[in-house]
């Protein structure tokens, strides 16, 4: 770890002007957007086979990493934390991620088991946002979810301490390159802290752009043992 004393930002106007500068060419939406119908009542009762839907249309237009999502937590103390992680599965019971229980937002997720997660598929100028209770699945299916995945996954998750301070990066090489070989001659090594985690949602919000800024946002709201959709304004 490398201490520095505290020191302002220095000014730099000209830094500045040519950052805004950049900001001001930039773009969204610079191609033809889907158009959906408007009417919450013909969307389908529930979120998850629009959620399907619009993934699969997302991967099929060529977006890279569709199911990469944005996963916010708070900790005890309420400050928030963001991150992009994996999307595992979704179906009935809710959305699927996974993490060590000893990292960071495991640490939250325990804390206070509630979190948020986002989508974002610009080719088609759409986002999901999802948000609800979260609980742990069991070991025996937590260390099925991680055997389901890469090589590298594996050995990743043998390497663990993840979000903790690392004196040099040669210690991750080292780590890295035995859990890299233990995962090759292990291929269903356990990983005790591994564990899936799976988001059961009262809030789910489809984002569809439109370039003159008439967004369509369809929120579901859990209600009882359904779904209450509405049109939001943008």
């Amino acid at each position: 770890m490398v201490d520095h004393p505290a020191e302002s930002q220095p000014s730099d106007p000209a830094a500045d002007d040519r950052f805004r500068a950049l900001l001001r060419t930039l773009r969204v939406w610079d191609c033809e957007l889907p158009a959906i119908d408007p009417d919450p009542a013909q969307a389908p009762p529930h979120p998850l086979p629009l959620f399907r839907q619009w993934l699969r249309e997302a991967a099929d237009a060529g977006v890279p990493e569709p199911h990469t999502m944005t996963l916010a937590t708070a900790d005890a103390s309420g400050d928030p934390n963001v991150r992009t992680v994996m999307l595992h599965d979704a179906d009935a019971r809710g959305w699927h991620f996974a993490t060590h229980r000893d990292s960071r937002k495991g640490r939250e997720l325990a804390a206070r088991p509630r979190a948020a997660l986002g989508f974002y598929w610009p080719a088609l100028g759409r986002q999901v946002r999802v948000r609800g209770h979260v609980t742990e699945a069991g070991p025996e299916e937590s260390a099925a979810d991680l055997h389901r995945r890469s090589t590298g996954a594996l050995a990743a998750a043998l390497v663990g301490h993840q979000s903790e301070t690392l004196t040099s990066y040669a210690e991750l090489e080292r780590a890295s390159e035995a859990a890299w070989e233990r995962a090759q001659q292990e291929p269903d090594a356990s990983v005790p802290s591994w564990t899936l985690y799976v988001l059961d949602p009262d809030e789910v919000e489809f984002f569809q752009g439109d370039a003159r800024r008439r967004h369509v946002r369809i929120n579901y709201r859990k209600d009882g043992g359904g779904w209450t959709r509405e049109l939001l304004w943008p």
